[in-house]
């Protein structure tokens, strides 16, 4: 069973950034993503990447402001976020996906095998 640790979430002011880590138990030859939820919306996927490959797809609403990287010797990945909005406000979860996709489904959350606890970030 995959365990999946995020932390670096908190308060942050508009305009700033905050670095969010998940380690994940198991590494190899997998998919990570980053997963949001705001209250009483749905889960949006902001990124993912291939933990052998390191190929790296950032959804549109958050091109040019996230970035994923892998911190293989940590088994850990980041999700580094600039520029943050109120609208970034949300509980964000790293997940896991043993199976290579493209396109659209990559963000679907019925496509992740395990998931994190979550860590809150509020932007305001």
């Amino acid at each position: 069973h995959v365990q999946l640790v995020e932390s670096g979430g908190g308060p942050v002011q508009v305009g700033g950034s905050l670095n969010l880590s998940c380690v994940a138990s198991g590494w190899d030859h997998t998919n990570i993503a980053w997963f949001r939820q705001a209250p009483g919306e749905a889960r949006e996927g902001v990124a993912r990447i291939g933990s052998t490959s390191g190929t790296a797809f950032i959804a549109d609403s958050v091109k040019g402001r996230f970035t994923i990287l892998l911190v293989k010797e940590k088994k850990a990945v980041m999700l580094q976020m600039k520029d943050l909005k109120p609208e970034d406000t949300g509980t964000y979860y790293c997940a896991e996906d043993t199976v290579g996709r493209s396109g659209s489904a990559h963000w679907d959350p019925a496509k992740y095998n395990y998931w994190g606890q979550g860590t809150q970030v509020t932007v305001s």
